[in-house]
């Protein structure tokens, strides 16, 4: 699965159009410890197509959020605890794995690095043209951000 994904990530960066290394703060609150460089952008019809390289530091999160569109991840290095709406840990993700986070405003979710070192991701957002890459969200009532 990460070969697909991560050749999926590639085709991407490689066949869109390449707007330099864009750094950014991350697209959701109360994230901490989060910033994003965009790798590549275009647009094909009513689609855009964002590549994003996503660092989280030691003790940050994504904060609160959702995507509009589909997001597919591969983690390059550290591990990702990935947690839903009902506070459930859905998905711990080591360097290696890739996974997908499906879209709308009832897939709230948080990303946090609980280890000791900086997790890197290599992100591609699926996204209806001009949406943003993630819309805040508030915390639904879990003990942790």
């Amino acid at each position: 699965m990460h070969r697909f994904t991560r050749g999926v990530l590639t085709a991407v960066a490689s066949g869109g159009l390449a707007i330099g290394l864009l750094p950014s703060a991350a697209d959701a609150t109360p994230g901490s410890g989060v910033t994003g460089t965009i790798l590549s952008q275009s647009t094909i019809g009513r689609t855009d197509y964002v590549l994003r390289e996503i660092t989280i530091q030691p003790g940050g999160t994504t904060g609160w959020h959702f995507h509009d569109g589909t997001l597919y991840a591969f983690v390059k290095a550290g591990t990702l605890t990935h947690s839903d709406h009902d506070c459930r840990t859905d998905g711990v993700y080591r360097a290696g794995a890739a996974f997908t986070e499906p879209s709308g405003p009832g897939h709230v979710h948080v990303g946090r690095n609980l280890g000791s070192k900086p997790i890197v991701l290599e992100v591609l957002y699926v996204l209806p043209h001009g949406k943003p890459l993630s819309e805040d969200a508030p915390n639904p009532g879990c003990p942790f951000q």
